[in-house]
């Protein structure tokens, strides 16, 4: 469904917005990096630029790999509201109980729930940190995290189609305790495509959808 016509305003609007705006980044801070070593490293040390490159390079890389999810749902927040209510009305013949049709509110409703969100899994990403640090917890720390991991993002996509129903985000998170084993495998399955580079460019929308049929195929189940 990503590249149907009708819902590809939906998912190449964020990724462009999201590449131009890391594109102009890096070459902002390769500008500005590549003026400071040659303000700092003096003739003689004109050989340490071949090994401050690539290491530029790769802590840049790293950088915009582990910020692109976050910078992603951000910026793509209203328009995954939008498709969300695309693909409701597709595959259902009808507007979603909360249907909105003024973008500018569909805007800030969808940017101050993404924070909202975000400011719920930071703090419990907090709460975790001693895992690594605790003995014999620590061992299991990384399993620990995975599962959060994949709890965060079933939530993040989640929150889409089931704000169309009006649901809080409390609610969304008891609906999601009550399904726990498929929203984790939901949220795993995000996780292992957001970690293949440019194919988790992709992975965004394509959740959003997703999660979408899932919750009306659940309840044409139930």
């Amino acid at each position: 469904m990503l590249n149907e016509p009708k819902f590809r305003r939906y998912v190449w609007a964020p990724i462009l917005i999201n590449l131009l705006i890391y594109g102009f980044g890096a070459w902002a801070v390769s500008h500005y990096f590549g003026l400071a070593m040659d303000g700092l490293i003096p003739a003689w040390l004109d050989w340490l630029r071949w090994l401050l490159w690539p290491l530029f390079a790769l802590v840049l890389f790293v950088l915009a790999f582990f910020s692109f999810t976050l910078i992603a749902n951000l910026i793509g927040a209203p328009f995954y509201g939008v498709l969300a209510r695309r693909v409701h009305e597709e595959i259902t013949g009808r507007q979603p109980a909360a249907s909105d049709a003024s973008w500018l509110r569909e805007l800030t409703r969808g940017v101050g729930s993404e924070a909202g969100r975000m400011a719920y899994i930071a703090s419990r990403a907090l709460m975790l940190l001693p895992t690594f640090l605790v003995p014999v917890l620590n061992i299991l720390s990384s399993a620990i995290w995975l599962l959060f991991g994949a709890w965060g993002l079933a939530l993040e996509y989640y929150a889409y189609p089931l704000e169309l129903r009006g649901l809080s985000f409390a609610d969304q998170r008891n609906l999601a305790r009550r399904n726990r084993i498929d929203t984790l495998a939901f949220g795993g399955a995000v996780m292992l495509g957001l970690s293949i580079p440019i194919l988790n460019i992709f992975i965004p929308p394509a959740a959003v959808i997703g999660a979408t049929l899932y919750l009306n195929r659940t309840d044409e189940r139930a």
